[in-house]
């Protein structure tokens, strides 16, 4: 059986009764008429098939049912304001999502030089544990990643390279070297983020791997566990520069494969901002 079809209108009409208390009142905030509030608000009621407001008296009251309709109506009307909002904020609010540290160091270097360049502008990084950080989600425009999706839909552009670190409990016997090699993982636990982590197990030869892996998911569960001494970590630069946590220390690994930086988005929908935020940013990291 199909479901009723809700008029926004009805919705908005109903609300403003609530909000007001009376017909009058409701269409004097909606700039309309009190027959046009009337109409909407019985319109609403006959395609629900239930009273939602008591008539009669000074003013008028919700009815059980109308209390049960009520948040929901807030809730659509709201929704509705958003996607209207959505469509006209192009340009004044950028959100990049990140899976783990966004740009690093150059983060707030390059919100910064953003908000000086666009002023009323905001651009917004956007913390998210997805392997799309947000893009999939439609949460986000574009989004910086550390590995590539590898999906036709998504396109992606390099921003630059960072150094690999290794992050280490601050109690562990690496810890007081002043840098690391890859060889100094043999037989040890790596802390690895599968998802949207930078490290993988084939970044060592066989002969020198790590002895096991730990899995986690994001940032925060990584750190906790180098804090707390069950493993030790592999991660880029921009993690170190981005977050500190207490007992853990992060040293240079000299030898390690530098980390590519990319920039994602849509194929078929690129964002408006997508040229000038792209030589932004590389800016930054060739500076």
């Amino acid at each position: 059986m199909a479901q009723p079809e809700v008029s926004l209108r009805d919705l908005r009409s109903f609300l403003a009764v609530v909000e007001e208390g009376t017909f009058t009142d409701a269409a004097i905030a909606l700039g309309t008429t009190q027959a046009s509030v009337s109409r909407h608000v019985g319109a609403l009621e006959r395609t629900l098939g239930m009273r939602l407001l008591q008539r009669g008296g000074r003013v008028v009251t919700v009815t059980t049912a109308g209390r049960r309709v009520l948040r929901h109506a807030r809730a659509s009307v709201e929704e509705a304001r958003a996607v209207v909002r959505a469509a006209h904020d192009e340009g004044r609010e950028v959100r990049v999502g990140y899976a783990w540290a966004a740009l690093g160091a150059h983060t707030a270097t390059v919100q910064r030089e953003w908000a000086r360049r666009h002023p009323g502008s905001e651009l917004t990084f956007v913390n998210t544990t997805t392997r799309f950080a947000g893009l999939n989600e439609g949460t986000v425009d574009l989004a910086v990643v550390r590995r590539d999706p590898g999906v036709s839909q998504i396109a992606t552009a390099a921003l630059g390279r960072e150094s690999r670190m290794a992050a280490l409990p601050a109690e562990h016997e690496l810890a007081g070297r002043r840098s690391l090699r890859m060889d100094d993982f043999a037989d040890r636990t790596v802390a690895l983020d599968t998802a949207t982590g930078t490290t993988t197990t084939d970044l060592w030869h066989p002969d020198r791997a790590p002895g096991s892996w730990r899995e986690v998911r994001g940032t925060d569960e990584w750190l906790t566990v180098i804090a707390a001494g069950r493993a030790v970590g592999l991660t880029s630069q921009a993690t170190a520069a981005q977050y500190s946590r207490r007992g853990v220390v992060f040293r240079p690994v000299r030898d390690a494969p530098p980390v590519e930086v990319l920039l994602i988005w849509w194929r078929e929908d690129p964002p408006s901002v997508l040229e000038e935020l792209l030589a932004l940013v590389r800016e930054a990291y060739a500076g």
